[in-house]
């Protein structure tokens, strides 16, 4: 792998160039607490030093609602409404969500390739930044706190800039046409980057390692945690939304006022609403909240075989985002006995 380095100020100016190669997102401050990727107008809104967005990447290769194909029933004809070719470049992505992307590619890209999501993926420049966890994050016992696949770039911080480890090709294209802004990586930025490591880990609050979960999981179905935890939810679906793996949809076909022409679109579902699991003739395969809530943490630490690591990426967001405050690693300590790291 190549390592490169580059300074603050000419990280800024690598962001102005980058704008010129495709639409360039990076995470921005919109409220007092909350952050989300935003194009970027000014590259000096772009925040380095954030913990997790409320919307995550997927959006930006599987979006909340496309239109699929438009029919028109007096010709029998469809017309597929692919997306265009745009290349969008996300910079600042951390470790939890690139793991996330892969997940979404091992569903959408398998042996039968969504065409939707493939084209944009392929259009799709991943730009990576390190980060430090706060009391939400659990990636750590995922075992993703460090990636070595699914980027372009990735940022890791120096006391005076950025480590670059360069992953792809496309990376390296990146990277030659403007290494006027990019040194060579010394002894001393190695070692900070060690110390930064060390201190990541010690900052979680959660040790150890999860894999044998999702088989606790199985074992304790009766754990009345479920039936206590699933009173407290609203069935929003909040928590499905602002996950960075979730990946159910449904379609609808909307006609025109004319009568012989519509289209048919796909958007986002979630497990949580009740209409999931419902089908022709009224039956429900998932009736009851707590059967929607215990689907869900089965699904979520189900082992995903490209990545090697659970459909959880320990990101925190649902329960950041829970309006009930339901405390989803907490819930999952619960259940497999894990504890908490006294300090």
């Amino acid at each position: 792998m190549r390592y490169v380095k580059i300074s603050p100020e000419n990280t800024y100016e690598f962001l102005s160039r980058l704008k010129g190669m495709g639409t360039l997102y990076a995470p921005s401050k919109i409220s007092e607490q909350f952050y989300d990727f935003q194009e970027v107008d000014d590259v000096k809104d772009v925040e380095f030093d954030y913990h997790r967005t409320i919307r995550p990447p997927r959006r930006f290769f599987y979006p909340v609602e496309e239109t699929m194909f438009t029919f028109d029933t007096h010709k029998v004809e469809l017309k597929e409404k692919l997306p265009r070719k745009e290349r969008v470049i996300l910079f600042g992505v951390h470790n939890c969500d690139i793991v996330a992307l892969r997940i979404m590619d091992a569903e959408f890209l398998d042996e039968q390739p969504d065409p939707y999501y493939q084209i944009r993926r392929q259009n799709g420049i991943i730009i990576g930044l390190s980060c430090m966890p706060d009391e939400y994050c659990f990636c750590n016992v995922r075992r993703i706190e460090f990636v070595d696949a699914g980027f372009d770039l990735f940022f890791h911080e120096l006391p005076d800039g950025f480590l670059v480890r360069v992953g792809t090709v496309t990376g390296h294209k990146l990277i030659d046409p403007n290494m006027d802004l990019f040194s060579e990586v010394s002894k001393k930025d190695v070692d900070n980057i060690s110390e930064f490591e060390r201190k990541k880990a010690d900052a979680f609050k959660v040790k150890g390692n999860w894999d044998d979960l999702r088989y606790l999981l199985e074992l304790r179905m009766d754990h009345p945690m479920y039936e206590r935890e699933a009173d407290k939810c609203l069935g929003c679906g909040n928590c499905t939304l602002t996950c960075p793996t979730c990946r159910c949809y449904d379609v609808k076909d909307k006609p025109s006022i004319d009568g012989r022409t519509g289209e048919r679109i796909r958007f986002w579902d979630s497990c949580q609403f009740r209409t999931h699991g419902l089908v022709a003739g009224g039956h429900n395969f998932r009736e009851t909240k707590q059967d929607r809530f215990y689907n869900r943490y089965q699904c979520k630490n189900a082992y995903c075989p490209e990545t090697t690591t659970a459909y959880c990426v320990g990101c925190g967001r649902c329960t950041y985002f829970c309006p009930a405050d339901i405390q989803f690693r907490s819930n999952l300590m619960e259940i497999g006995g894990y504890q908490e790291v006294k300090k």
